[in-house]
């Protein structure tokens, strides 16, 4: 028995040791946290993936510059019904088919490639913006939250200090019962507004530990100070860099030239398409063997389709004619929303100006009352 309760506290000793180092603090600057996010995010780890792919893709081969070659092999058996002969026939070829000529489509198609891959890498790059951008919000979202817990703490051990003040008096009769129960249902709201914004940081944690690729429960010491920016902005510099640096932008003039190339293709259709075949084949019938060799050219020109090709080539110049008033959308929306920011961003310094000046009279006004107190 006394063995079976060592055994039990020496587990359960271990299973503690085990789950006081999985959640060991670790010492967590913004730099660090943008670090892991670019090795172990799982949207640019996809990108990244995307983008790999791509550029395999993009080869001469795929595009159809390149020859192809095949192997067959057959083995025929006849019976004759009439004398009972037996036929057996052996036959193999390899053989060569070569595009030399299909109306630019290869270096049309090669362009579509390069530009399905530099696409790729453009939106690998709004995707690295893009985690960048959630990671720095979700670190300082963490230390506003840890900033409220640290209010809360204090407006909770106020609570706490007032509704032992009212117990003392109450012990001394200086008081009635009413006034400590509105001391301590005051407490308690307090106490029960701490507990809930301690369960937010927790989230918080876990909403950056997962652009981060962490582990749910990885607790941080948070190593920034949370303070303001106070950096002035001029809006014309901003909306220069916008239209010259903004990837999401830029992948649209990739999305328009790549709607240029599928213009073209349909360009190619309208064009006659010359092929080569070539080959060697041994056909063996005993006691006789026939080798052979054959190299032949197609010319092929669909003259008439029932207007299909010109459809299609229709279809694709209004594409591209979409593509460019989608950048222009584009454009106007990025310098909408360019304008908004700055507009809160100028409030938002105004509002931080007030704030400061409001703190500043809300603890004199604490120091006031806790020296009275």
């Amino acid at each position: 028995m006394k063995t079976s309760l060592r055994t039990l506290a020496l587990l359960a000793g271990l299973f503690f040791l085990q789950s006081a180092v999985s959640s060991q603090v670790k010492d967590l600057s913004l730099s660090d946290a943008l670090g892991k996010a670019m090795e172990k995010n799982y949207g640019i780890n996809i990108s990244k993936a995307d983008a790999r792919i791509a550029a395999i893709n993009n080869n001469w081969g795929n595009a159809g510059r390149y020859p192809t070659v095949g192997f067959t092999a057959s083995n025929n058996n006849t019976y004759d019904l009439d004398d009972g002969s037996m036929t057996n026939r052996l036959a193999a070829g390899i053989g060569l088919n070569w595009t030399l000529f299909d109306g630019f489509r290869v270096n049309i198609t090669k362009g579509k490639l390069e530009t399905m891959k530099a696409l790729s890498e453009g939106r690998l790059g709004v995707q690295v913006e893009s985690t960048i951008e959630d990671v720095i919000i979700a670190y300082y979202a963490v230390l506003l939250e840890q900033e409220k817990l640290n209010v809360m703490q204090t407006i909770m051990d106020l609570s706490k200090d007032r509704y032992d003040y009212e117990m003392a008096r109450y012990d001394l009769g200086g008081t009635v019962t009413y006034n400590v129960l509105q001391a301590k249902n005051n407490y308690l709201d307090d106490k029960a507004q701490f507990m809930s914004q301690e369960v937010v940081v927790r989230n918080a944690v876990r909403n950056l530990n997962f652009l981060l690729g962490e582990p749910s429960e990885q607790v941080w010491n948070f190593l920034e100070a949370f303070e303001a920016d106070s950096t002035m902005y001029d809006i014309n510099d901003l909306r220069d860099k916008m239209l010259a640096s903004n990837r999401t932008l830029k992948n649209q003039y990739t999305n328009l030239f790549l709607l240029q190339k599928e213009t073209g293709l349909r360009k190619s259709a309208f064009y006659p398409s010359l092929n080569l075949s070539s080959g060697i084949d041994d056909n063996y019938l005993n006691p006789v063997n026939n080798l052979s060799a054959y190299g032949n050219l197609r010319l092929s020109w669909d003259i008439y389709q029932a207007g299909t090709r010109r459809r299609a080539l229709e279809i694709a110049r209004i594409n591209e004619e979409t593509g460019q008033v989608e950048i222009d959308e584009m454009q106007q929306a990025l310098n909408n929303q360019l304008m908004n920011l700055y507009d809160y961003f100028n409030v938002r310094m105004a509002l931080l100006e007030v704030a400061d000046e409001s703190l500043e009279a809300a603890e004199l006004n604490l120091g006031i009352a806790d020296e009275k107190f």
